[in-house]
């Protein structure tokens, strides 16, 4: 099995920053994308950021050019660093782990970070 443990979530104010990590263990295969997404009550989970095993990136236009997502394939962790973040930027923050071996697809989630821009 796999398990996401993600940290860093926090209060900051608006223009401030923050560093999300998720790390993932157990049966990790070389062929993977790992991302982040983000849910509002008021607003459907999006994709904020994933990054592939190549190195492939994809982001949510709202945050480009203010998070950068980065992972150590060695440690099997994901990192998102947040810039400049905003009010609107508030959300739980979800760890995603897709992984593609033999022709299958496998997703996982972690439990969740809550990460809240506020003055």
């Amino acid at each position: 099995q796999v398990q996401l443990v993600e940290s860093g979530g926090g209060l900051v104010q608006p223009g401030g920053s923050l560093r999300l990590s998720c790390a993932a263990s157990g049966s990790i295969f070389s062929d993977n994308t790992m991302g982040w997404y983000r849910r509002t009550p008021w607003k459907q989970r999006e994709l904020v950021a994933a990054i592939t095993s190549g190195g492939t990136l994809n982001y949510l236009d709202a945050v480009k050019g203010r998070f950068t997502i980065a992972r150590d394939n060695a440690k099997n962790t994901v990192y998102l660093q947040m810039n400049s973040l905003k009010p609107d930027d508030t959300a739980v923050y979800y760890c995603n782990l897709v992984q593609r071996r033999w022709g299958l697809q496998n997703e996982y989630w972690g439990q969740g970070t809550q990460v809240t821009v506020s003055s």
